[in-house]
């Protein structure tokens, strides 16, 4: 066994040396055989656990969970510190000297009113440190990684700062109605379905940016609502003693209204019946 304190309380520094002893030599086989690209995945969940956590309001499942990506960062670093690329202070250094960078009504002379003006400021200093001299090139920037539809926002959000918008959300609700009607024609015609299809999610992203909806947040919320109300339609249907595939989707249909008005967004009750 290796030679480790233990302790009542650990903090940071302890954490990434217990990365390093798992990974040496006469540590964890697994943790030793890890890559960046082996645990990338690990990365991604636990940062949704962790925006899972602050969705519950639950203090202490986001302290673990805060944890778990904590763990997943000094991970990553130890590989190249191995390597003797950087360690996680070297991580630190440079998100310091960022923070410090882009908030010079903070650290310097700059003067701003309110947030607006940081975020306008913030941006215009990640331009300048990442060379982009065009709109486009600052939205080729936006990570590929990230969900399709936060992406889709983050891209329509860089376009409007460019003045390329509508004035309201009428004009992006009549944009979504056309790339329905041209789906439709695409359906007709048997040929660039994909391609309408993704404009119709595009144009549903930009009416969520103008109301001020998350589109991931509404999405997520469309799906639950849907688990819950076919739950209804399934404890419906075994009260009555048969099974979804033997009913018509005249009398499921008829269910699923019904269970509009019963079953509320989200009920975990008629999920965990069923």
């Amino acid at each position: 066994m290796l030679e480790f304190e233990r302790k009542e309380r650990y903090d940071f520094y302890d954490l990434a040396a217990i990365m390093r002893l798992l990974r040496s030599e006469g540590g964890c086989p697994w943790d030793r055989e890890q890559t960046h690209q082996s645990i990338k995945r690990n990365l991604l969940e636990e940062a949704y656990e962790c925006a899972e956590a602050i969705d519950e309001g639950d203090t202490d499942h986001l302290c673990e969970e805060l944890g778990d990506v904590l763990m997943q960062v000094v991970f990553h670093s130890s590989m190249e510190e191995e390597l003797g690329h950087f360690d996680i202070d070297g991580v630190s250094d440079r998100v310091c000297r960022k923070l410090i960078e882009r908030h010079p009504h903070v650290f310097g002379d700059v003067h701003v009113d309110d947030s607006d003006e940081v975020i306008k400021n913030w941006d215009e200093i990640k331009r300048r440190s990442r060379s982009q001299k065009s709109r486009s090139s600052e939205m080729g920037a936006v990570s590929r990684a990230l969900p399709a539809l936060w992406r889709a926002e983050k891209i329509q959000s860089k376009a409007a700062g460019a003045g390329f918008d509508w004035n309201d959300i009428s004009g992006a609700i009549g944009k979504l109605e056309e790339e329905i009607r041209e789906l439709k024609e695409a359906v007709s015609a048997g040929r660039g379905i994909p391609e309408e299809l993704g404009d119709i999610l595009f144009s549903a992203v930009n009416v969520a940016r103008f109301a001020g909806v998350d589109p991931e947040d509404a999405l997520n919320s469309c799906s639950e609502k849907f688990i819950s109300r076919f739950a209804y339609i399934e404890k419906k249907a075994e009260e009555k003693g048969t099974i979804l595939s033997d009913m018509s989707l005249e009398e499921m249909d008829e269910l699923w209204n019904e269970s509009k008005s019963v079953v509320s967004s989200g009920d975990q009750s008629i999920i965990k019946e069923s």
